[in-house]
């Protein structure tokens, strides 16, 4: 088959010149948190790591990931010593700065590598048998059609707008980490990785708890698999469960080992879950709670004219943009319980399809749908979690158009939503033009590229998403131009909360659709 162009390797040669141009763009606090984390763990001995707070930005990452950041001192040293010195609060060389920014470029190969292997897998032969040569002719077709829709998707994961958003201006490392991710779900792709894919997918949750959301997916499609008899679910396979577990076991015995021997392990776990943050981070998550939080706020007018009490002490919380200063005015208070048990029950409901028809593609569908129910009812949801959705979705889009029609609104809200990530007037040229840019290229190419589904579209979902879409232009006007011309400093949480709820629509909107499609999808 011959090579189509352009290919990820082109394209990252090509986003690499462009992300160099970034280096002296805004930063946020994470940068000063990695910065901190690499004199912490190049500075102390690990049984100190998660203990030592001179910085608010402590230590709060699985081992893997303090590791990951002990390696990247050791070449930190060679460009400016001074910033592995503990004390240095806020330093910011540019030596540093250029360090830095580089390690999440250079991090990124990993990320290339699983795109590259999705682009592979995705491509290759599903049979060993063709008996004529129109068969082989269609089989050929066939696959060249897999192939350059996998190449679109592969492409269009490595450009995506929130990674160049969150990694390259506003700092962090989520390229490197959803290389990771994409790697494990393209092993599970074949009976021959699944067991790598579970190893590979431990390793990343004792790099970032983060992942935890999709873990219930991973335990279904490996028990379902890889742990029980494919001719029967109550013939179970042990010599596979003993080489799964005590592999998972393994691995976390090797992250987390160490630290348990000098028992450390709650330490270390109050550091992983601090339960005492609010519900809503400052600038809202596009969830169910920024529309609940919304609603909050419209009924402090409605309520005393239904007779409705409204507590005075909590008509600013969640204006105020503050974490753990979350209080509701009119509606009734949330608890980390309700999220908890609300999320469950809505990771269970696509968990149950997994389990009856455990294929690749149900089981990516599973994936994004447990994102899904995490990102919109988990207990304080940063808004760069919506990566958590919109990556894996984006591996299966192209299966056909009612897959294409659901993610399409997930791909403007969730990116419009990292916008106020990026305050400063500098950075508003490049946030807006490059995300417009990704749209406009990528939903129009994978329009024409995606194959007719077996079942009808949703008529007025499809009007629903046009009108979605168009609705965002005006929009990001009002918020990054006319707002402040309008209104000065005053009102300043307004175009967030325009933006969280308008984001949120479009996201419960795609939800919604994906579910739908999902369980009426023929394999």
């Amino acid at each position: 088959m011959t090579e189509l162009y352009p290919t990820i390797a082109q394209c990252a040669i090509v986003a690499t010149a462009f992300k160099i141009l970034l280096f002296p763009a805004y930063k946020s606090t994470d940068f000063e948190v990695h910065r901190n984390w690499l004199a912490i763990t190049n500075s102390l001995s690990p049984w100190e790591w998660y203990y030592e707070k001179t910085s608010e930005w402590t230590l709060d990452y699985p081992p893997f990931f303090a590791y990951f950041e002990w390696t990247l001192s050791q070449v930190a040293k060679l460009a400016d010593p001074a910033m592995l010195r503990i004390y240095n609060l806020d330093y910011d060389s540019w030596q540093t700065v250029y360090f830095q920014r580089l390690t999440v470029i250079v991090t990124e190969l990993m990320l290339i590598h699983a795109l590259q292997l999705y682009d592979l897998s995705d491509a290759s032969p599903t049979t060993q048998t063709v008996h004529t040569n129109q068969s082989r002719r269609f089989i050929e077709s066939s696959h060249g059609v897999a192939k350059r829709t996998a190449q679109a998707a592969a492409i269009s994961v490595f450009l995506s707008p929130g990674l160049l958003i969150i990694d390259h201006i506003h700092f962090q490392y989520n390229g490197a980490m959803y290389g990771v991710l994409i790697l494990s779900l393209v092993l599970a792709r074949h009976k021959s990785g699944l067991l790598a894919s579970g190893f590979v997918f431990a390793a990343l949750l004792c790099m970032k708890h983060i992942y935890l959301y999709l873990a219930p997916a991973y335990f279904v499609y490996l028990l379902r698999t890889y742990c029980l008899s494919p001719k029967s679910i109550f013939r179970i396979q042990f010599l596979n469960c003993v080489k799964l577990a005590s592999g998972i076991i393994g691995v976390f015995g090797i992250a987390f080992g160490p630290f348990a021997v000098k028992g450390q392990i709650p330490q270390i776990l109050s550091r992983l879950f601090p339960f005492s943050r609010g519900l809503c981070h400052a600038y809202w998550a596009p969830n169910m709670w920024a529309v609940y939080s919304f609603m909050d706020r419209v009924m402090i007018f409605v309520a005393p004219r239904l007779g409705l009490p409204v507590k005075m002490e909590a008509v600013n919380s969640v204006t105020r943009g503050l974490v753990g200063d979350t209080a509701f005015a009119v509606l009734p208070e949330v608890t980390p319980g309700m999220c908890l048990a609300l999320t469950l029950v809505f990771q269970v409901i696509p968990l149950m399809r997994l389990f009856v028809r455990p294929s690749w593609d149900t089981f990516i569908g599973a994936v994004t749908l447990c994102g899904y129910a995490s990102f919109l009812f988990g207990w304080h949801v940063h808004e760069k979690a919506i990566l958590l959705v919109i990556i894996p979705f984006s591996l299966i889009a192209l299966k056909d158009r009612r897959h294409l029609s659901a993610f399409r609104p997930l791909a403007v809200s969730g990116h419009v939503s990292l916008f106020p990530l990026l305050f400063t007037p500098a950075e508003f040229p490049t946030k807006t033009v490059y995300t417009v840019f990704w749209l406009i290229l990528f939903l129009m190419v994978l329009d024409r590229m995606a194959p007719a589904s077996k079942r009808p579209r949703f008529f007025l979902f499809d009007r629903f998403t046009n009108f979605y879409i168009t609705l965002s232009i005006p929009l990001i006007v009002y918020c990054s131009l006319l707002d402040p011309i309008v209104f000065g400093k005053s009102y300043e949480f307004l175009p967030l909360m325009f933006m969280s709820s308008y984001s949120a629509i479009g996201v419960i909107g795609s939800w919604v659709g994906f579910m739908v499609v999902y369980f009426t999808s023929v394999d």
